[in-house]
């Protein structure tokens, strides 16, 4: 899988990138896991992008469990008891968490589901374990918005990253739309942003999103983004 995956660039091209300077951040965007739910290839495609641009940071941008056990929708027939589907999703990490020891993480509306239903129930915060105590990831750095060189991490429940980009005036990195992958500038007398959609890395045949079997067709994908200036969409081959 993992060369198959790995983008085609010519030797010049390649040693180019690998020449950038050090200090500048080189980020990788994960989109949307929805782990134990997510793609089988996609952890080798992330890392095959990783590796081939140079990258030195991470940030995994929301959504990286699914929690389909607690959802306020009906749940599948098939699915799991919560404390099964806890467990698997955080087999699935495993793998992540030893490529990507340090990382950064956007906090999106489905890892933030245990609280929800904790406010629901009236159930104090202090009860409640901290992402790190219950996935085992001691040194990711959980944010519900992250600013790196000048570019706005959020996870995207509010809109387009498009329109978080304009409404705010700044570039943008977003998931939470599996359906999107994409990096539009607006470009104006003495600004130029961006405003990406990474795209996701969920299985779309997993029973937890056939909810969306009839929608259209999830965009597989990853995001980098160079020094706050360069963005690139990368989107797995299906």
């Amino acid at each position: 899988m993992r060369e198959q995956s790995r983008p085609r660039l010519t030797g010049n091209r390649l040693k180019a990138f690998k020449n950038l300077t050090k200090k500048e951040n080189r980020v990788l965007i994960v989109g949307d896991l929805h782990c134990p739910f997510e793609h089988p290839d996609y952890f080798d495609f992330c890392v095959d992008i990783y590796e081939s641009w140079n990258l030195n940071k991470v940030v995994f941008i929301g959504d990286i469990i699914d929690n389909h056990f607690s959802s306020y929708h009906e749940n599948e027939f098939d699915a799991d008891g919560g404390g099964k589907e806890l467990s698997t999703a955080i087999k699935h990490l495993e793998k992540w968490k030893k490529q990507f020891p340090k990382a950064d993480v956007i906090i999106g509306n489905h890892d933030r589901m245990i609280m929800r239903k904790a406010k629901t129930s009236s159930i104090p915060k202090a009860w409640i374990k901290s992402y790190n105590d219950v996935l085992g990831t001691k040194r990711w750095k959980w944010h519900d918005r992250l600013l790196i060189d000048g570019v706005q991490y959020v996870h995207g429940e509010g809109g387009t990253a498009k329109t978080r980009a304009k409404n705010d005036m700044m570039s943008t990195v977003q998931g939470h739309i599996h359906t999107q992958a994409e990096c539009v500038w607006m470009v104006g007398n003495k600004f130029k942003i961006f405003g990406m959609q990474v795209g996701c890395g969920i299985d779309r045949d997993s029973f937890a999103m056939a909810y969306a079997k009839n929608y259209k067709k999830q965009a597989i994908g990853c995001g980098v983004v160079i020094g706050g200036h360069t963005a690139i969409n990368f989107l797995m081959d299906l």
